[in-house]
Formats: structure tokens, C-alpha cells, sequence
């Protein structure tokens, strides 16, 4: 964990937007800004899956720069405000998360609550809803939105036997054929929403893509095998020829819309 007096809520990866791929990762960084101090945890619990997704900043810078894709990441953890949530979401704000007390958020009033929302959420937002429309503006298509993910091997005491999972809510048009291209790699166990249902109304990809009838989907890799740079620099370099293939499918560069596991947008 990093920390700095000049903070900002997001990073910008450079890219060529006129490829009419973004790739976006909510969870790439441990990082708090000074004034929140270590939100009363002890240094270790910042190394652990609750704070960040471990690896994912590695898999994000190499996959942009073999795809040429830019991108963003959130800067912040998701111990101090979780921006793949929606803002009414009760886990937007973690007070008790996988065992750990976090005792910075324990109790939070509404003030700080807001504060959080507007100097690091939102600006967030904001910057990948730019990204989105400088490549669809770039582009002149439809943008491809891909999210990066990790997941920790052991969940409340259970193994998760996935190597990577494709999330999905709506729009079955870039999971589908993912799923299918990464289960044809041999050795590989994929997962169909696992190891979570990607129907979770008000998070990064409903905001961005679900509402905006763009084709999408989030990629969860299994953070033992991207923990290591060399793991990491090996998924992003397993992904990037079928993340590629798959931009060049005029359907991904389609606004449509489809019928929802969540309810109506």
C-alpha cells in the first residue's frame, strides 16, 4: 500500500481509442489517501483479496499494451469506498468484510459517507464514463468494455475450483464466445458466472455498458495464478488474442439492449 498528500481517485492508461476496445479495473490498488491512515487495520490485512484484487494491475498494464486498448483503473482500495457498487448498494462502505473488522468505516455518518461518494466514487465514474465516449466518439462504433478482475482461491472456508470466470447480467454477446474461447485452452476450468453472479444491479459494468446497450463483460481470474508478475504478464498475454478477435466481431460494436435478470434499467 502506497500512500500520497496528492491523491488521485483514478488512473488513465494510454491507448489507440479508435480500436474501439476500453478495458477498465475497479479493484487494481491497495491505496489509501493520508488522511485516512491504514482505517485502523493492521498493515497485512492491505495484502489480503479485501482490500484490492491482487494481480490485476499487472494483467491490465500488459493487456494494453500487446491490444494497444486503453484504459482505467480505480486508485483507491475497496476497503475505503467499493466502485464496483451501486451507491445505494449496503456494501458499498465494507464495515465487516471476509472475518476483518474495518474499524475506519465502523461507524461512518453520512457526511463521511457522501465525502467518500464525491471525492473518489463519483470522479471514478466519471473518468471511465469519458473513456467510453472519447473511444465511441474515436471509434465511431460502439465500444467493447472489458473489466479485470481477481478472486482468492478460498472463500469462507471453500475452495473455488475456477481458474478464470466470465460475468455477465444481460448481455450474453462478449461472455458467451469468452467462456467458450477460454475453455477450449486446455487445463482450464472457466466459469459461467462464477465465482459470482455478474446481475448485480448499479455495479461498473450496469452503469456503463447494461445501461447504455454496450457489449461487455468482466473477467474474475483466480488471484494464486496472477499473484506473481510472471503469472500475471501470462494471463494478460493469454487474453489479449481473444479479447482482439473478439473486437473485430461487428456485433460487439452494436448498441442493443436485452431482457434482465435485475429488473428494468
Amino acid at each position: 500500500m502506497t500512500r500520497s498528500s496528492l491523491f488521485s481517485p483514478f488512473e488513465l492508461i494510454g491507448g489507440d481509442r479508435s480500436k474501439g476496445l476500453v478495458l477498465v479495473a475497479d479493484h487494481a490498488f491497495n491505496d489509501l489517501p493520508d488522511e485516512y491512515g491504514d482505517l485502523g487495520l493492521p498493515s497485512g490485512e492491505f495484502q489480503r483479496h479485501i482490500a484490492y484484487d491482487i494481480g490485476v494491475e499487472t494483467v491490465m498494464r500488459k493487456l494494453s499494451e500487446i491490444t494497444g486498448a486503453p484504459g482505467v483503473m480505480a486508485r483507491f482500495s475497496r476497503l475505503l469506498i467499493d466502485p464496483n457498487r451501486g451507491p445505494d448498494d449496503p456494501t458499498l462502505i465494507r464495515q465487516l468484510y471476509d472475518g476483518t473488522v474495518i474499524p475506519g468505516n465502523y461507524p461512518i455518518s453520512p457526511s463521511e459517507r457522501r465525502k467518500r461518494v464525491e471525492r473518489f466514487y463519483e470522479p471514478y465514474h466519471d473518468a471511465v464514463a469519458a473513456m467510453v465516449a472519447s473511444v465511441a466518439a474515436a471509434s465511431r462504433i460502439a465500444p467493447l468494455v472489458i473489466s479485470i478482475h481477481s478472486f482468492t482461491p478460498f472463500m469462507q472456508g471453500r475452495e473455488r475450483p475456477w481458474h478464470a470466470g466470465i460475468l455477465w447480467d444481460r448481455d450474453p454477446r462478449a461472455a458467451k464466445p469468452l467462456i467458450a474461447a477460454l475453455s477450449a485452452l486446455p487445463g482450464l476450468v472457466v466459469g459461467d458466472n462464477e465465482p459470482y453472479d455478474g446481475a448485480l444491479r448499479g455495479d461498473t459494468m450496469f452503469r456503463h455498458c447494461t445501461s447504455n446497450g454496450f457489449a461487455h463483460a468482466l473477467i474474475e481470474i483466480r488471484q494464486d495464478l496472477v499473484v506473481a508478475e510472471s503469472g500475471a504478464v501470462e494471463w494478460a498475454e493469454r487474453l489479449a488474442p481473444i479479447l482482439e478477435d473478439l473486437n473485430r466481431r461487428p456485433d460487439m460494436h452494436e448498441v442493443k439492449f436485452f431482457g434482465s435478470r435485475t429488473g428494468p434499467i
